[in-house]
């Protein structure tokens, strides 16, 4: 099982740090729509440049890896037992060299394991067929969409579109109020896999298996087949576009899929997936263990307008260059829209910083400082020394029970985050002169680019994911999207989005 081992790490590699050629186009598709001079053009362009940036370095897309989950069939007679440590084995493996974020966490302790390993980590489903080749696919689905996953049970009353019945109608209205309770989380433009039916479990793996569906595929029953389309055209019109920003495009793909259903229960499940869409998939030669061909790597079309030029999609906003430690009189003077580049010693922070800061002083002085919710990829060099291999921004939201007493506590000035923060830290920000930045969700590379020197780190006990660590930064860019002056771009888009949903409350499937 050696050569099946060095099969499943180099599927793991591939799948964390490129995007296969049915994503790239969606993504180059909603570049090309989008309006030059917007900040979901200046989104858009730093996605594109992250995702080459990642296949070049060959390292993480987006810094978390989500929980990798593997679907095998194989042969009658496979060993699967020995299939699935040799999978582990590569886990591991690909963890210590950075291709995956140490994610698997004791629910108990919030230990983290290390190696990616443990009771649950990762997910292998495996299935026999008569057929004489193995099929191994493997999804890479980070916790920011995971979290925006949603399950509807029929009928029910939804905001915005009013009663949901057990038909086909009914269904529709669903999936576009998932779409809308996403918004910018789960790190729009996102793809959406729907499983209609079954139990709770069966529901939500159904919808799962629709990711694993290419982007232009046609789904062969008719009525879902026309009610993809019609997700796909109405989700683009809700106006929350790329990261939540505004934009042109919301949505990059919808599949659907149904199964048997009891009686007494009408599940519909959603399985929300952001822009970084890492699934890959391989046959596998049963005997020897060694990949005859690639899934999802067939060439395509080039479209036209693949990316903006860095002069074209640069935002017309303002752009302030702040290098910390920042003054109240600095932030005061930034509004929404701004864009802010960031100079100097920022610091990471998560849920298990957070926690803990709330009732214990901090090893570092937080004073006019910057803190950057990320769980970062990082990896020790022989001498010791710490470097960051992946550093996108972690979902905000998370936070959302203790930033504005932390604000407060310790002085802090900008937050930095994805997918934005509540009326809780509106009003701290308001109150104690602070901002909160929406950093690219997913830009791993991009960022990890603009990090020039790990100063230090502190809670490792944390795990590498949730430690404090210190980071001299340059040229780090994000936009304000909180100002302390009671301002939310997430609020204005979750608003006018809500307005334009409501106008998909008539019946429109029989």
């Amino acid at each position: 099982m050696q050569s099946f081992e060095q099969s499943m790490l180099t599927l793991i590699t591939d799948t964390s740090t490129q995007l296969s050629p049915d994503v790239r186009e969606a993504i180059d598709k909603a570049n090309a729509k989008e309006d030059s001079g917007t900040r979901a053009a200046l989104a858009l362009s730093r996605i594109t440049e992250n995702i080459q940036m990642a296949e070049q370095k060959v390292s993480p897309i987006c810094q978390d890896t989500g929980m990798p989950t593997f679907i095998l069939h194989v042969p009658v007679g496979a060993n699967q037992l020995e299939m699935e440590k040799a999978i582990k084995n590569a886990i591991a493996t690909a963890t210590k060299q950075g291709k995956l974020r140490s994610n698997s966490v004791d629910s108990l302790t919030g230990a983290n394991t290390g190696d990616n390993l443990g009771p649950g980590t990762p997910v292998i489903h495996f299935h026999q067929w008569e057929k004489d080749y193995i099929d191994v696919r493997l999804i890479l689905k980070g916790g920011g969409c995971e979290n925006k996953n949603i399950q509807y049970s029929l009928p029910t009353e939804l905001e915005g579109l009013g009663r949901a019945g057990r038909d086909l109608d009914g269904i529709r209205k669903c999936i576009l109020h998932s779409i809308y309770q996403a918004q910018g989380q789960g790190c729009s433009a996102g793809f959406i896999g729907v499983g209609i039916g079954g139990d709770r479990t069966t529901g939500y793996e159904l919808a799962k298996q629709q990711l694993f569906r290419h982007v232009d595929d046609v789904n062969p029953i008719e009525d879902l087949a026309k009610l993809e389309d019609y997700i796909l055209e109405k989700g683009n019109t809700l106006g929350i576009g790329t990261m939540g920003f505004g934009g042109n495009t919301t949505l990059l793909g919808c599949k659907i899929g149904v199964m048997n259903r009891l009686p007494a229960s009408f599940f519909v499940s959603v399985a929300y997936n952001c822009w970084a869409f890492r699934r890959q998939g391989v046959t596998i030669d049963p005997d020897t263990g060694a990949i005859q061909n690639w899934l999802y790597k067939e060439e395509r079309p080039k479209v036209e307008k693949t990316a903006k030029s860095q002069e074209e999609a640069k935002s017309s906003n303002r752009q302030v260059v702040l290098t910390t430690p920042i003054t109240e009189e600095q932030i005061r003077d930034l509004k929404v829209g701004d864009v802010v580049v960031i100079n100097g010693l920022m610091h990471t922070g998560r849920d298990a910083l957070h926690k803990y800061l709330m009732d214990n002083d901090s090893p570092v002085d937080l004073e006019g400082s910057v803190i950057y919710h990320c769980g970062p990829v990082m990896l020790k060099d022989d001498e010791g020394k710490w470097h960051v291999k992946a550093a996108g921004p972690t979902t905000s939201i998370r936070e959302e029970p203790y930033q504005s007493d932390i604000i407060k506590k310790f002085g802090m000035k900008v937050v930095i985050g994805k997918g934005g923060m509540g009326a809780k830290t509106l009003k701290g920000l308001e109150e104690h002169g602070a901002v909160y930045l929406n950093a690219i969700g997913g830009a791993a590379q991009y960022y990890a680019e603009c990090i020039k020197e790990v100063e230090g780190v502190d809670f490792l006990n944390f795990g590498v994911p949730e430690a404090m660590w210190h980071l001299k930064v340059e040229n780090f860019a994000a936009i304000v999207t909180m100002d302390s002056h009671g301002n939310s771009l997430h609020a204005d888009v979750d608003k006018s989005s809500l307005e334009k949903l409501a106008q998909y409350k008539e019946t429109v499937f029989k």
